[in-house]
């Protein structure tokens, strides 16, 4: 399916995915949070940890910048990077309040204090360029990517840099048909596997529903543009199932929301 505007595919995928992303998804989550990372490894065959690798290698960090990471979930990069280097400020923020408490346990086993908010994403409550870096891993395939984004943009500091990682559309045709056929087992598989209630039960159709009609990379790298980032860098991991992009706020951006 060809969708030549960004505002096009948004508009599908609000018709198609917004009465789980409204309804559902936090019992899913909330289902899932006790084994969502070994759960992963499972279903990647051990690869998890190197996708997380390469997207690691993408973000760069100075002594004492501030960090939000977007979609949190269990804290896995928050403390990434605080193992990288201790004196980060790390923010983190997920709708679901069973993936955080799993992330505060995980943190607070390590000694590191990660500032968590339980909240809605499409509406970050923070000032306006107030964060050195951003982070979202795996989560964009469940958000209204335009709107959270654009806010993304919002709170980074000019010359403030936005890194991501997810499943995405692979290009490929012949990739595309085999990957949905491996996908629909592997979620069959691990919410048998780890016995996952009724909700992510029931949710296997949506995550192949939403990847479906989500973005290649490069329509990915394209939407960065388009909101006004700059220095966009996109590439793909295992043919290109999963894209990894930064991207920078300009130093001379314009905050939209100041009046004229």
């Amino acid at each position: 399916m060809e969708l030549e505007k960004t505002e096009d595919r948004e508009h599908l995928r609000e018709q198609k995915l917004s009465a789980v992303w409204n309804n559902e998804l936090n019992e899913v989550f909330e289902n899932i949070a006790e084994h969502y990372d070994v759960a992963n490894y499972v279903a990647s065959f051990g690869m998890w940890g190197w996708y997380r690798h390469n997207f690691m290698k993408t973000i760069s960090v100075n002594p004492r910048e501030r960090v939000l990471d977007v979609c949190a979930g269990t804290n896995a990069i928050g403390i990434a990077l605080l193992k990288r280097e201790s004196t980060l400020e790390v923010y983190a923020i997920d709708r679901s309040c069973e993936m955080q408490a799993v992330g505060k346990r995980n943190s607070n086993s390590l000694g590191f204090r990660i500032n968590s908010t339980i909240g809605d994403v499409h509406q970050l409550p923070y000032p306006d360029n107030y964060f050195d870096i951003v982070t979202l891993q795996f989560a964009s395939r469940h958000l209204r990517v335009r709107e959270v984004f654009s806010e993304i943009y919002r709170v980074l500091k000019p010359g403030g840099r936005f890194h991501h990682c997810d499943m995405l559309r692979p290009a490929p045709r012949l990739i595309n048909k085999l990957y949905y056929k491996y996908l629909s087992f592997m979620l069959w598989f691990t919410a048998t596997l780890f016995g996952s209630g009724k909700a992510a039960q029931n949710c296997q159709k949506y995550f192949i529903d939403a990847l479906q009609i989500f973005y290649s990379i490069s329509e990915f790298s394209a939407l960065l543009i388009s909101l006004g980032y700059t220095e966009v860098m996109g590439k793909g991991i295992f043919f290109d199932i999963i894209g990894v992009h930064r991207a920078v706020k300009p130093k001379q951006a314009i905050n939209h929301n100041d009046p004229q």
